[in-house]
């Protein structure tokens, strides 16, 4: 099985069976989300306390792309201090521009590196990034 088989079954599994999509009770950060392109709509719920963020879940419809990035996003920023959080979002971002030369980087993204090559498709980046975009604007409020 190759890498890109592999990578489309993580996707395909975040978006049948995710986890993290689910109501969350009292989050200290809610931030709403929408690609008016293809539809994509998603509320980020995030408990945040003391600088790392406990828990996180979504609500929302969307594309299989957007649900996954969703949970993929979430199952690696649980945990996390919200720096490291946003440093994620950063390297995401970067790494769907194509700005990143230092593979090592990517490493730091987990499974969330299975959208590396969506930036070979232009009409599925905004529904990879729209979770990403969400989460920066809810931890820079």
């Amino acid at each position: 099985m190759d890498l890109n088989q592999i990578y489309t079954q993580l996707i395909m599994e975040h978006n049948k069976n995710s986890h993290n999509k689910r109501a969350l009770d009292n989050p200290t950060l809610v931030e709403h989300g929408h690609n008016p392109s293809c539809g994509d709509d998603i509320t980020l719920n995030l408990i945040e306390k003391d600088g790392i963020i406990i828990d996180a879940s979504f609500t929302g419809s969307g594309c299989a792309i957007s649900q996954a990035s969703t949970s993929i996003m979430i199952d690696l920023i649980k945990g996390k201090k919200v720096s490291e959080a946003l440093e994620l979002a950063e390297i995401f971002i970067r790494m769907i521009k194509k700005e990143i030369e230092d593979d090592s980087l990517l490493e730091k993204l987990d499974d969330a590196v299975a959208f590396e090559n969506i930036s070979n498709m232009p009409a599925r980046v905004k529904c990879a990034v729209l979770p990403w975009h969400t989460l920066e604007e809810a931890l820079k409020k």
